[in-house]
């Protein structure tokens, strides 16, 4: 079933394809990759074949065999629109997260343009299911292009993950998302985030009214800085972006 999970901001993964090619520096010291390469070569682990790209069929059932409402980061550990992923398995994907519809979906990725040609295809002029929420994860300001194309996708949900934040990103148009995640990173060489760069996407949330998330400084560990910002902890959620069939559950 979906992983119950340290991060602060989900409820649990679900990982029907694991495994990723790298796109850019905000992959360098890749979290998922360390893990999975850690089992490389133990038969029949999940990560047996460390971080190659596998897709796993046998979990597309799983979000329906799961009851009570959640917040689910999809593909934790891989990046569901790398070129690589037969588009026929991306429909079942969203299949699987169109019949389970009492959770509510996190889809992030790095692959900004074909996300937005994806949901384009598959919806047409419709917007994309209110609990599926689609994000895209921007490492500094050369990346800025990622939040043009999210915003191009027919959606009320839509969420930026800044982590690891690398660089400042300069000024950004942020209407029309509902949520932005912030973070620095951790582990094995983390590079260090300067917290003018944080303090700047908070100040654009606060303008532009997109709810913010301050995670970690990041660090050796995840919590090695602690999760201020500012004097602060910022726990911004987009509460008015969940459906109100699952609102409820998800506060409880």
């Amino acid at each position: 079933m979906a992983q119950k999970t340290q991060i602060e901001w989900t409820d649990a993964t679900w990982n029907p394809v694991a495994g990723c090619i790298k796109v850019g520096a905000g992959c360098d010291n890749c979290y998922a990759e360390r893990f999975a390469e850690r089992w490389r070569g133990v038969p029949d682990h999940p990560y047996e074949f460390g971080f190659d790209l596998r897709l796993w069929p046998a979990r597309l059932k799983q979000p329906r065999a799961w009851k009570r409402p959640r917040m689910i980061f999809v593909n934790s550990m891989s990046d569901l629109f790398q070129k690589e992923i037969p588009i026929e398995f991306v429909d079942q994907v969203f299949d699987a997260m169109e019949a389970a519809d009492w959770h509510v979906y996190q889809v992030l990725t790095k692959r900004s343009s074909l996300m937005r040609n994806y949901t384009r295809r598959r919806y047409g002029a419709g917007k994309v299911p209110s609990h599926i929420w689609l994000g895209v994860s921007v490492e500094d300001g050369a990346h800025k292009s990622r939040i043009e194309h999210l915003k191009q996708i027919k959606s009320d949900a839509l969420f930026i993950s800044f982590e690891p934040l690398l660089a400042p990103v300069g000024e950004i148009d942020l209407r029309g998302v509902a949520w932005a995640i912030v973070g620095g990173e951790s582990g094995p060489g983390a590079r260090p985030m300067d917290g003018a760069w944080a303090t700047e996407i908070r100040l654009m949330c606060e303008r532009d009214s997109v709810a913010f998330f301050f995670k970690q400084w990041g660090g050796a560990r995840p919590k090695s800085g602690g999760r201020t910002l500012d004097g602060e902890e910022w726990n911004g959620f987009p509460w008015q972006i969940v459906p109100n069939s699952i609102l409820e559950a998800l506060r409880s």
